[in-house]
């Protein structure tokens, strides 16, 4: 048995074991026939078919330079080791399914590095992805992000918050901010607004000063908003990454359907890299659209729109030297990359690039689902992120001393390592920034 094997065995988790206590091996092969025959697209042929096993993916994978090149952890390995025993074993057996469980949810960030890196444009996240659909409908699914998709489904947001809650929280955040700003209000409701400002489960929950932050943005910069006050407000989606489609159909509809009630211009995402891709691309796919049915920009988007309009004046710049994160879902994913740098370059005065940078930028590690899978598998997480430790470390040697990433996934990635590794740096995001530098 090998390295990778024997963590993977060591590994409990109630959610896989709960699930695996079920196990049947007809019902599983039935369940893989079904997502063969009827979900996946031709696309799958094609990929199993043309990979030529030539490794030049597997340099691109952070967790395989991260575990000193252990094939077991090269993208195509990956799939070899998941995907390819369900398609093609005579037998599936427990160990089976919990090994391509544990390889599929924590150990593939679905970041799409290795795509770009594949001469035949394989597509190992769409590969990974067809695993975890595979053991969602099994029922083996790791506990902690199986407890937020449950939390979806229940509430419409991923933090179990009560809609007195949400409402609650935004009073609180007006109140603060009229502190700063008398006349601010925090709109909610309101019907014909040119933007529907919508944010993640865990910002009312622990991040309740970006609420704050972004009605101070939108006061200064005359935007015509409003937050829902209803169900819909929360944009995050696990369920994209647990496999569970049927309620990530069922929460971007309810997002846009709430927009369109409120009759609103535009969707504006606040700093999250999942949740954009799940709104601007696979939620609103799932549903048959080919695009969505109200235009979405995500915050850097907006925050550059803004910036390059004048229509707030930032003050005076941070002198602190940064480096920028490049989240994979609005980078890899939409090309954000040169609209975050512009809009860092107007309120900082240095600016220190990371190597390599741009839709080239190793992930974090937390993205994909993999940091809601929870603590059994932190560890594994952190260590098979060395290379960003490294890069982090190589900018801190330039002499960067924040890192900005417009990204909550983002962000608890990277504080676990700076933990991990005893880097000396902070993070911001960019409403961070441009809070602490325009004029109010």
């Amino acid at each position: 048995m090998n390295e990778a094997d024997q963590r993977i065995e060591a590994i409990h988790d109630e959610g896989l074991e709960s699930g695996l206590a079920q196990f049947d091996e007809d019902r599983v092969k039935k369940i893989i026939k079904k997502v063969i025959e009827e979900e996946a697209s031709p696309r799958l042929d094609a990929y199993l078919s043309s990979c030529v096993h030539c490794g030049l993916c597997s340099d691109s994978c952070h967790y395989y330079l991260s575990r000193d090149k252990d094939p077991a952890y090269s993208p195509a390995g990956k799939v070899k080791e998941s995907l390819l025993p369900l398609l093609r074993g005579k037998k599936i057996t427990p160990e089976t399914l919990k090994k391509a469980a544990i390889i599929s949810y924590t150990h593939c960030n679905l970041c799409r590095r290795c795509t770009m890196y594949c001469p035949l444009g394989v597509d190992i996240a769409y590969l990974i992805s067809l695993v975890r659909r595979i053991c969602y409908l099994c029922g083996v699914v790791p506990l902690y992000i199986q407890d937020t998709a449950n939390s979806h489904s229940a509430t419409f947001n991923q933090m179990w918050i009560k809609n007195d809650e949400w409402l609650d929280c935004l009073y609180w955040q007006e109140e603060e901010a009229r502190e700063e700003l008398p006349e601010l209000t925090i709109p909610i409701e309101r019907e014909g607004a040119d933007v529907m400002y919508s944010v993640i489960g865990p910002e009312p929950k622990f991040r309740a000063q970006l609420i704050y932050q972004a009605a101070v943005i939108m006061e200064k910069a005359g935007i015509n908003w409003t937050f829902p006050g209803t169900r819909g407000w929360d944009n995050s989606d696990m369920c994209m990454y647990t496999g569970d489609y049927e309620m990530m159909g069922r929460l971007k509809k309810a997002h846009f359907e709430t927009a369109m009630r409120l009759k609103v211009d535009r969707i504006v995402m606040g700093e999250c890299g999942h949740a954009f891709r799940s709104v601007f691309d696979t939620g609103n796919r799932y549903l048959g659209w080919k695009t969505p049915p109200i235009p979405v920009v995500h915050a850097v988007e907006f925050y550059h729109e803004i910036l390059t309009q004048e229509r707030i004046t930032i003050k005076k710049k941070l002198a602190t030297p940064v480096t920028f994160h490049d989240p994979c879902n609005i980078v890899r994913g939409r090309g954000l990359h040169e609209m975050a740098r512009e809009v860092v370059g107007i309120c900082c005065d240095t600016f220190i690039e990371m190597e390599p940078n741009r839709e080239h930028n190793y992930c974090c590690g937390a993205g994909g689902g993999v940091i809601n899978c929870g603590p059994p598998f932190k560890n594994e997480r952190v260590l098979g992120n060395r290379v960003k430790a490294e890069q982090l470390l190589a900018a801190k040697a330039k002499g960067a001393e924040i890192v900005v990433t417009p990204c909550h996934n983002c962000h608890g990635g990277l504080e676990d390592i700076i933990h991990h590794y005893g880097i000396d740096m902070e993070i911001k995001f960019l409403s961070d920034i441009i809070y602490e530098t325009m004029e109010i």
